[in-house]
């Protein structure tokens, strides 16, 4: 039996699952330094216990278990949050071309119309891009009468707005936004523990000689109208305040934080978990050495964290 004491000394390191995607790259393996399976590699899943992509730990106590069983078997080190699964999915994307044009629902929709699954929000930080990158978010219809006359008509450069980001921005898409990343862009997206994604266009791409499945009905069904501002929703954290959390996001889903180290930054872990990726430079926390690629959790009940060396990471919980 493990002692409370050094249960609560864990820190649950993941081994990310890949991806394969039509639009993806080889980023994750030139840059990252991850063993990806193909040059067209599209999503590392660092932090994850969806079925469709369930982490196992990496070392320590709990080492070869998936993070689904980790969380079933051991809830205290998640804080007992009494919730059916873990609730967060943490994913790094690289899109060498332009991802679908997409919509997510949200809790109730998706739990009544995909087998009790959770609905999807979801937020973009923006690790690379370039110079010239825009993202897909909303769209320009003054009403869901018009939204579904323009994408059965297939009016998309009357119905979608793009919007120019850069490096270090951050982005929250709720469920019912027209969003899609295009090629060249690499993000760390923090969501719901969710794979559902409706397809409203994907550029007529043929894939083992068929047109991918698109679900017209069910996006209509949940894209809001009209949509919102779309500069409401981005800030820029490139340049914020070093050695510190810097919150980004707080939603009834997760809230995410940035840090920029570049000396000593010290917190009490004090959430149900923290979950705790590494996205530039190295260092050490509580003297474990950490790096770019890193993908952990601090259990409930952790105590006192130091982080030290050159490095930024995002971090996030419920």
């Amino acid at each position: 039996m493990v002692s409370t004491d050094r249960t609560k000394e864990q820190i649950i390191f993941l081994k990310p699952e890949f991806r394969q995607m039509v639009w993806g790259g080889d980023r994750l393996g030139r840059e990252w330094h991850y063993e990806i399976p193909g040059s067209n590699t599209g999503e590392c899943w660092g932090v994850s216990a969806h079925p469709s992509g369930d982490c196992r730990v990496r070392e320590g106590l709990y080492e070869g278990e998936l993070l689904s069983e980790l969380w079933k078997k051991h809830p205290e080190l998640f804080g007992n949050t009494g919730l059916d699964r873990f609730p967060l999915l943490v994913k790094i994307i690289d899109a060498k071309a332009d991802l679908s044009i997409q919509v997510h629902p949200d809790d109730a929709y998706a739990n009544a119309n995909e087998n009790g699954s959770l609905g999807k929000t979801e937020c973009w930080y923006i690790l690379a891009c370039d110079e010239d990158a825009r993202l897909v978010i909303g769209h320009n219809a003054k009403d869901k009468t018009e939204l579904s006359d323009m994408i059965r008509e297939g009016r998309w450069k009357e119905l979608i707005r793009e919007t120019p980001v850069k490096k270090g921005d951050f982005i929250l898409i709720e469920p019912g936004t027209i969003h899609a990343i295009k090629g060249g862009i690499m993000v760390m997206e923090t969501q719901q523990s969710s794979d559902i994604t409706y397809r409203v266009y994907d550029y007529d791409r043929v894939v083992n000689g068929r047109l991918r499945e698109l679900h017209i009905d069910k996006s209509i069904d949940v894209i809001t109208a009209p949509a919102g501002r779309t500069e409401e929703n981005i800030l820029n954290a490139d340049e914020l305040p070093e050695n510190t959390m810097n919150l980004l996001c707080s939603c009834e889903s997760f809230k995410v934080w940035k840090m920029d180290v570049t000396e000593t930054l010290a917190f009490d872990q004090a959430y149900p978990f923290l979950i705790m990726s590494v996205i530039e430079g190295e260092g050490e926390i509580n003297g474990r050495p950490i790096c770019k690629g890193d993908h952990f959790i601090l259990s409930d009940g952790f105590g006192a964290v130091t982080l030290r060396g050159k490095m930024q990471l995002i971090a996030s919980t419920i």
